[in-house]
């Protein structure tokens, strides 16, 4: 493997190389993750950056919370990234009424022959591959945190009892703009908990928004061919960890975390007055988790810095929160972030 500027510095201490059977998994996982994309293509148009955050989160055992006003296809495209992976999907619809126990499940009182009676657990929805949590944000805080444990620790705690989540485990929330009626913004505690905030927008051109019309306003969406199954996505998630990662991608991950926090002695003076909370040590973790799995999906061997900064938004922007004075000035997060990796760049 040949060693060049852009993989890592001479104060590098030189990553790992992989092993010559990760070299082929790389290479595999490379063209499997093009086929899924060509497969997605035939019922999803557009949001080709979309389904790559998608494919990186669900690779890095992470969460993801996709942002966008209803009609999107979000809902689609989680149904459809679950069936081309041969994985088990769940769609949990959040409302103000819905309780705890209709997410998590309960014992229910059951016949069970001879005239006699048991309590038997009945698992609820999450109890899935890929759980659609759609408009999160519409149910009651009690409920929202209901999903905190499975995301964390992939398990669920129901009547006194714990019951594991099969892996692969991955939950996908979609969430209305907080300005619409009858939303509960997520607390950052449950925030913290998504590995990426992915924002989906009306599509960019007028021939993507007549390819919607024809494409279902006409026959049935066609099915999907499966493409893997959850053994060998968890080989693959196996090997996103094993991807080497130069010393300075490290020290590039953290010291752009540490300047979003304003009481940081490393936070540019300019944002001190535009931040009220930046974001924790589990930003750090998901900006290397992300740049490697992205690496992995592109058929690279180590971590570029390029794979790093393109997930820097997704990653970041939903745990920092201004304060009101940035809000009067209209600089959001995501404005933040932006000038900060620039800032970055200028200075390497």
């Amino acid at each position: 493997m040949i060693k060049t500027s852009d993989d890592y510095s001479l104060t590098d201490s030189a990553p790992q190389s992989l092993s010559d059977d990760d070299v082929q998994a790389v290479d595999h996982l490379r063209a499997a993750y093009s086929r899924l994309c060509d497969e997605l293509g035939r019922v999803i148009v557009g949001q080709q950056q979309v389904i790559e955050l998608l494919s990186i989160c669900l690779f890095a055992r992470g969460h993801s919370l996709l942002m966008g006003v209803p009609g999107l296809a979000k809902t689609l495209l989680v149904s459809k990234l679950a069936e081309t992976m041969s994985l088990r999907f769940s769609r949990i619809q959040f409302t103000p009424d819905l309780m705890p126990m209709d997410i998590t499940g309960t014992d229910i009182l059951q016949d069970v022959g001879d005239g006699r009676r048991a309590f038997e657990f009945v698992h609820g929805p999450v109890f899935a591959n890929v759980v659609l949590a759609d408009e999160i944000n519409r149910a009651p805080p009690k409920t929202q945190a209901a999903m905190l444990e499975a995301m964390q620790e992939s398990r669920v705690t129901a009547v006194g009892h714990t019951f594991p989540l099969d892996p692969p485990f991955l939950v996908l929330a979609t969430q209305n703009p907080v300005e619409q009626e009858g939303t509960y913004p997520l607390p950052e505690a449950q925030l913290d908990r998504f590995m990426f905030l992915i924002e989906l927008d009306y599509p960019t051109t007028e021939q993507e928004e007549i390819e919607i019309a024809r494409s279902t306003t006409g026959d049935p969406l066609p099915t999907l061919d499966p493409l893997m199954d959850a053994d060998e996505i968890i080989r693959h998630q196996n090997l996103v960890r094993r991807i080497p990662t130069p010393d300075h991608i490290y020290a590039y991950a953290a010291r752009l975390v540490r300047k979003t926090r304003p009481n940081h002695a490393d936070a540019p003076d300019w944002l001190r007055p535009l931040v009220a909370w930046g974001a924790g040590p589990r930003a750090v973790q998901n900006l290397i988790l992300g740049a490697k799995a992205r690496a992995a999906l592109h058929g690279s061997y180590m971590v570029r810095l390029e794979d790093l900064e393109a997930v820097t938004d997704p990653v970041l922007t939903h745990r920092i929160i201004t304060t009101f004075a940035a809000q009067a000035e209209g600089i959001d997060a995501k404005g933040v972030v932006r000038r900060l990796v620039e800032e970055a760049d200028s200075d390497r």
